[in-house]
């Protein structure tokens, strides 16, 4: 199925790595320009670097997303450099465990500032080239925000938010034709939770109890997997879809766990 995203200029943030850099991966093989925002050029450049080696096109912005001015800079220069934006992928976050019981004022605050105030910014500037385009808008966000994790308030209420906003933009931007959907992560292999299982005693069977609690094929959902189902929400075939909550788990949230061990 061609998409049609052919030359779309399409912002990913945090799309250096993981699930950002599959999204990138997946929309330039879809002939996209996806540029890549996120704070660490060196790890934008070798993404971009990769899509360039397998004939893509990409561009990148090096940009602190936690300082508003820096996500305001990073759209004008998307503009600067292309002249318009027809999507927008906010994706970059962190789960970075501030609990109630020990965390703080400080931290919690901090953490909104990672996980959901940047995808409010990157869109209210991104606005008026969306309307343009009536391009679409797609926000990444967690299954924390469904069934809680434990010592993770600020991420899971962030997650809360990004799914609130997604459902009131949604309404907000109707008269614009501009859609906003929600791909809803749970159990995906990434460098960050790759990273975070090998802080554990056994990692290895950490791993194996976790897959065995997915539904569908008892595995990990794959980076692709989110991209694929990423490209399809910002083009045009998808082009009645708007306020969308769409997991993509392999059923994780949503269906009996006996089913993974039928």
């Amino acid at each position: 199925m061609d998409l049609g995203l052919t030359n779309k200029i399409i912002i990913v943030t945090g799309g250096a790595k993981g699930i950002g850099e599959g999204i990138v991966k997946v929309l330039a093989n879809e002939g996209a320009i996806p540029v890549i925002v996120g704070r660490n050029e060196a790890d934008n450049l070798k993404c971009l670097q990769a899509v360039q080696s397998l004939g893509g096109k990409a561009a990148q912005v090096a940009a602190e997303l936690t300082d508003p001015d820096a996500c305001k800079k990073a759209v004008n220069e998307v503009i600067k450099q292309f002249g318009r934006i027809d999507g927008l992928v906010n994706n970059a976050g962190v789960n970075d465990g501030v609990g109630l019981e020990n965390g703080n004022y400080e931290r919690f605050m901090a953490s909104l500032h990672k996980n959901v105030v940047h995808y409010y910014l990157m869109a209210h500037y991104a606005l008026p080239e969306l309307k343009k385009s009536k391009g679409a808008i797609l926000n990444i966000t967690s299954k924390t925000a469904d069934t809680g994790q434990g010592n993770t308030s600020a991420y899971a209420a962030s997650n809360g938010g990004r799914n609130a906003l997604t459902r009131e933009w949604a309404v907000e931007l109707l008269k614009y034709g501009i859609r906003v959907n929600a791909i809803v992560v749970a159990e995906c292999w990434t460098p960050l939770y790759e990273n975070w299982i090998k802080t554990l005693p056994d990692p290895k069977a950490k791993l194996k109890e976790i897959e065995s609690k997915i539904p569908l094929g008892n595995r990990m959902t794959t980076a692709e997997e989110i991209a694929n189902a990423a490209a399809f929400l910002l083009s045009e075939r998808s082009s009645h879809t708007t306020g969308q909550l769409i997991h993509i788990d392999g059923g994780y949230v949503h269906l009996d766990r006996a089913l993974a061990n039928a």
